[in-house]
């Protein structure tokens, strides 16, 4: 390719049948990252992408420096206590990547460094630290790398007294290991090398060879995934089995590694279970008996089947119940009211039961970590869209709370009250009511001229909440409104929220994306000409679907890693994921799935027609969404698209799921995005 030219992928027919449908694929092809063709062909699109935005370079790297001098370099975490010992990390100016240290007994203490993360990642051009677990006896560390960027991490062994690595090496691991109570059995989940599906549980000796390592459990139906944990406790380890609607735990306890694991209590279709140990009882957040938000329910540990389950808190219709958090004389309960975090506080003896007060409708909440069972505070977070984020810690006897740190933002320019958020609710086609929360500066002007940036994911029942970003101030700043339509498919207000957004109802997650964009129209929030959408991943699928049901209402969009080519990837069971998501999306070897799904698949309905103007970001190495989705939807719509509007391809090509490693690097792939918005607005400073 020349580089004045657009990128022409070549077309080489494939014909795809199922259920007596053809589908032609011009670009099928594009599914092979070891032919030369291939990486040719990305090339030439980052070329292009390089051309087109050349003009913008400059303020890219303003852009840059911008959003990376409002960020503490020189930054630590506060301090957690772990048996004895006090675990911080750290953060150093001109580094990328964490150090990971702790102290004896008190912060006064001489620090020990477990992980210089820069240093580690020096020989790689990806690195990212998985998981670190610390023996009982705090003489060793289990660890986990990752230095391709595809998720398979590799375990090791840190011995924290003479600083030596062991030579056991294990690796295809998912990035967590958990120790038994006797300080040389390691359990840790193995993935699958076609699929990536964590599959097996294996118990790894001290000082063995890990081919002789044992296998614990093997999960073989194709849509669980599996993962080995301790109780908080210490008193049990639990092997998990989870699908999209169902789950299935084991436990043994850990004092006896060389047991049998025994059932807790066996999967039944679309039970869902969680559970937590304490005072010889276990407390399980499940949705028996059509408890559709959930409820708490606790059996003792010699009796976990279902049938021996009691109550502790209720099924409410409103209020979605999350998460649980236990401490030796409190229970903390994260619940969900209208879209609104909550968090509970319960004493074991009956004595108390209150809320903590959060006052504003644009905030997130959040139990943070609480290693200690003993501990009479409980931290959590907090921050809101204008807000920053403040890690808090309650005192339960005292009711006070303190905040140990909130997040300074640099630069000498943010000043929280010059900025305005609030909730509104758009009315969606089937008269369903949809949250949107807002952001952006005080003295808006509500004359249709304002750019804004609509975001959603909306799949798997994941919740967007309203967070801070330091980050989202150079657009705020720039004259942005900054939306986040909480749309069907996540559970912002409640497990209802999600179960109409999934399967069969999945096409409520696109429409409310657009009745939100055409409320913010109506209400003269922006117009479609300085309307931009924004999502990744299962979000990209939702960018590709919008932009194909009512193209003509957005000026521009960005599609991060977007999930676009649905039937032929829900089709194949070799790639990562796609076993594990049949509840979520549906099997389209069912020919109900597959009409519906084929519906709405963006590659699959791309027509010649016009588009926005769009970049679309990927990476050569993703585990979740392949590089070949984008690739060939990009290529598709390149064919047929009846505009003059952009369409860029941007491929990392030593990257995953996650973009860029490093701290800061992914600062640059924010930079382009915000400098192809901001240029779609004649902002070029």
């Amino acid at each position: 390719m020349k580089e004045n030219q657009i990128p022409v992928a070549n077309k080489i027919p494939k014909v795809l049948e199922t259920h007596g449908d053809v589908r032609i694929d011009n670009y099928y092809w594009l599914n092979d990252r070891e032919n030369l063709d291939v990486i040719e062909y990305l090339n030439s699109e980052n070329t292009y992408t390089k051309k087109v935005m050349a003009h913008t370079e400059g303020f890219q790297k303003s852009l840059f420096k911008e959003m990376k001098g409002r960020i503490k370099e020189d930054d630590t975490s506060v301090p957690y206590k772990l048996n004895g010992y006090w675990y911080i990390t750290r953060y150093e100016t001109g580094k990328d990547y964490p150090i990971y240290l702790r102290k004896k007994e008190h912060l006064g203490a001489n620090e020990d460094i477990l992980f210089d993360c820069n240093d580690m990642a020096k020989a790689h051009s990806y690195f990212a630290m998985g998981g670190i677990a610390i023996s009982p006896d705090n003489t060793m560390a289990a660890f986990t790398t990752d230095t391709v960027s595809r998720r398979q991490y590799t375990l090791q062994i840190k011995n924290l007294v003479t600083g030596e690595v062991y030579t056991d090496t294990i690796k295809n691991t998912t990035g967590s290991a958990t120790w038994a109570n006797d300080n040389k059995t390691l359990f840790y989940s193995v993935k699958d090398e076609v699929t990536l599906r964590s599959h097996k549980i294996k118990k790894h000796t001290l000082f063995t060879d890990a081919s002789k390592d044992v296998e614990v459990y093997h999960e073989k139906d194709e849509t669980f995934n599996t993962f080995v944990y301790k109780t908080k406790s210490k008193k049990y380890l639990v092997i998990g089995s989870s699908s999209t609607l169902t789950t299935e735990y084991r436990i043994l306890k850990a004092d006896n590694p060389e047991g049998e694991f025994n059932v807790f209590q066996e999967r039944i279709r679309e039970l869902d279970y969680n559970i937590a140990h304490y005072n010889n009882s276990f407390y399980i957040i499940t949705n028996k008996d059509g408890a559709t938000n959930f409820k708490l329910l606790k059996t003792t540990e010699h009796t976990t089947t279902k049938e021996h389950w009691t109550e502790v808190i209720p099924h409410r219709e409103n209020v979605l119940l999350e998460d649980i958090e236990i401490f030796k004389d409190y229970l903390v309960v994260n619940e969900r009211e209208n879209g609104l975090n909550k968090l509970r506080i319960i004493s074991w003896n009956g004595d108390e039961d209150y809320f903590l007060p959060f006052k504003s409708e644009t905030y997130t909440a959040y139990i943070g970590n609480n290693p200690d069972f003993n501990s009479n505070i409980l931290r959590y977070g907090y921050n809101g869209l204008t807000s920053p984020s403040a890690v808090i810690d309650y005192n339960f006897k005292t009711k006070t709370s303190e905040i140990k740190k909130e997040q300074e933002v640099l630069g000498g320019k943010f000043n929280k009250e010059n900025y305005e958020s609030k909730r509104v609710w758009a009315t969606a086609r089937d008269g369903v009511k949809v949250p949107i929360s807002l952001v952006y500066k005080k003295g808006l002007k509500l004359d249709g001229t304002n750019p804004l940036l609509q975001y959603a994911y909306g799949s798997y029942g994941s919740t967007i909440d309203p967070s801070f970003s330091t980050i989202r101030l150079s657009l705020l700043d720039r004259g942005f409104v900054y939306a986040i339509a909480h749309v069907r498919g996540g559970e912002y207000l409640g497990r209802h929220w999600y179960e109409t957004g999934k399967l069969l109802t999945k096409k409520n997650t696109f429409t409310d994306f657009i009745d939100c964009s055409k409320f913010l129209i109506e209400q003269n929030y922006t117009s479609n000409k300085h309307l931009y959408a924004y999502g990744g991943s299962a979000g990209g699928l939702l960018m590709g679907t919008i932009i194909n049901m009512n193209p003509e209402l957005y000026n521009g969009v960005l599609a991060a890693v977007p999930f676009v080519d649905v039937v032929t990837t829900m089709l194949d069971d070799t790639i990562p994921l796609t076993t594990g998501e049949y509840d979520e999306w549906g099997n389209p070897n069912d020919k109900l799935y597959y009409d519906y799904m084929k519906s709405y698949s963006p590659y699959d309905n791309v027509e010649a027609k016009a588009y926005p103007n769009m970049l679309v970001t990927t990476g050569l190495h993703d585990s979740q969404v392949q590089y070949w989705e984008p690739a060939k939807w990009v290529a598709k719509l390149r064919d047929l698209k009846k505009d003059n509007n952009i369409l860029l391809l941007q491929t990392d090509m030593e990257s995953g799921h996650g973009g860029a490693s490093g701290r800061f690097e992914s600062l640059k792939e924010v930079a382009l995005e915000y400098a192809f918005l901001l240029d779609l607005e004649g902002i070029t400073s």
